[in-house]
């Protein structure tokens, strides 16, 4: 605590830190030169003064595009309109391009949100509880609880007995559901395979949480067998899980029911474990496949999170966490400045991306949702069976869109198909958007380059280790 100035000495000292502003002092004058310095290359705040660290050794650095003045007589020329907009329309056909070349992540790029045009020109932001509203009347809450609603009905969940929100990210979901389970059991060890998305494992730093790494097995699920063997060790310890329905490269589902089964013979009642489930991509789309396993609150989970710029498709980041209502009081404050409740990770949240869900869910509903399931399976598995016939080690999870195979050699072909790999494996995620043509040209060009690649007599990678021997077709394995 600051005490009271009561020395001469306190005072000085103030005075010699502190100019005292002169009596023509003008706070409405204008500064005559603005501009800071330029940036350059080099002697930055990066602790060594020189080029930036590559990561991964092949990661290519992003450029800036340099902000410009405008002259001082641009509103009579439009040069600086007119500038923008050809940079605008440069990009736009980057966009175009580049669109036709995305495999590798994630992301259905199938929408058209032009209707919504007429709300760009607004703040929508929906801060606080998306439940309670706050003193700021420019939000889209009633879009954001019909969203929660129709993912609570999925989820079978009341809608008394749930509450969630929209959240900015896929990440956010996994942060708010871990950070509940932390305040639930406050002493309790995060439990996570090692396939789980790097997001837990942020969640486990940022919470200062004691965190077991559980194996998995060569299709990617959670290894039950060493799960036992952890969480016998630290039986004295409540658990929290983190479940995944659906692994970021492999798409494994790790098996739910068997989880819980291992928690209760192991002596963990409903009260010493907590089940956090990252349904990222799989689990929008687990829910219209008729032979998949249910992932429901009328099991013992504690929460859902899933992204809705994936499966469902939305130009901006977003996703939906949906809790038990009576584990969110943990985490509730009141904040009088709002006139609102806080019960989310984030402050201000994107007040738009309510209204792009709520468009795409009204539009496609169940049966919408279910058509596009059942096509990017068959594509799904249209691809694999494609890689197979070419000699291509492909591995293919039950349930899962994405197909699992060897990592091309030539990384402009991975940059170009914009492939996302890891170690030995890269893999292709069948999106909505991704179409067969798109897939024919990608598997031509893949075989057009392969031959390249083995013309030096080289032979197929072994992928026993990754893919499992029934899916590697090397020398060893065929």
């Amino acid at each position: 605590m600051v005490g009271p100035l009561d020395s001469d000495h306190t005072i000085l000292a103030m005075s010699e830190k502190f100019e005292i502003l002169s009596d023509d002092f003008d706070p409405t004058a204008v500064v005559t030169e603005p501009l800071p310095s330029p940036v350059t290359n080099g002697g930055g705040g990066g602790g060594g003064g020189g080029e930036r660290e590559m990561v991964l050794g092949r990661n290519v650095h992003t450029t800036s595009l340099a902000m410009t003045e405008p002259e001082s007589n641009d509103e009579f020329t439009g040069d600086k309109e007119a500038y923008m907009a050809s940079v605008l329309a440069r990009y736009r056909k980057t966009l175009v391009e580049r669109t036709k070349y995305h495999l590798g992540y994630p992301y259905n790029l199938d929408f058209d949100y032009g209707a919504l045009g007429q709300l760009q020109h607004f703040s929508i932001n929906n801060l606080g509880d998306p439940f309670i509203e706050s003193n700021y009347g420019v939000h889209s809450r009633p879009f954001e609880v019909g969203v929660l609603d129709w993912f609570a009905r999925l989820r079978e969940i009341e809608r008394d007995d749930y509450w969630g929100y929209i959240t900015n990210c896929g990440t956010e979901g996994n942060l708010h559901g871990i950070l509940v389970e932390r305040e639930m059991l406050p002493d309790g060890i995060l439990y996570a395979s090692t396939e789980s998305h790097y997001s837990v494992f942020k969640a486990a730093r940022m919470y200062r949480m004691e965190c077991e790494k559980v194996h998995m097995l060569i299709s990617g699920e959670i290894d039950c067998d060493d799960l036992r063997g952890k969480l016998l060790a630290n039986k004295e310890k409540p658990a929290i899980l983190n479940v995944n329905i659906g692994t970021t490269v492999k798409g494994a589902v790790d098996d739910l029911d068997l989880v819980i089964r291992t928690l209760e013979e192991c002596g963990f009642s409903n009260d010493r474990f907590y089940i956090h489930c990252d349904g990222a991509l799989f689990g929008l789309m687990m829910p219209f496949v008729k032979r998949a396993p249910k992932v429901t609150f009328n099991k013992p989970i504690g929460s859902v999170s899933v992204s809705g710029h994936k499966f469902v498709g939305c130009p901006m980041p977003c996703g939906v966490q949906i809790t038990r209502m009576k584990h969110i009081k943990v985490l509730s404050s009141n904040v009088e400045y709002l006139a609102s409740r806080d019960a989310t990770i984030m402050g201000s949240r994107n007040g738009h991306a309510p209204l792009f869900l709520w468009y795409t869910l009204n539009w496609k509903g169940y049966k919408g949702f279910q058509k596009e399931v059942q096509k990017c399976l068959r594509n799904t598995h249209y691809l694999k069976d494609r890689l197979r016939e070419a000699r291509v080690s492909a591995m293919l999870n039950e349930l899962s869109s994405t197909v699992v195979f060897e990592r091309p050699k030539d990384e402009e072909f991975v940059r170009r198909w914009q492939l996302a790999c890891q170690g030995d494996i890269a893999h292709v995620v069948v999106m909505p958007s991704v179409t067969i043509e798109k897939l024919d040209n990608f598997l031509k060009d893949l075989v057009d380059h392969r031959s390249i690649w083995c013309k030096d007599g080289s032979q197929t990678p072994c992928l026993a280790k990754d893919v499992g021997t029934n899916n590697c077709v090397c020398p060893a394995h065929k």
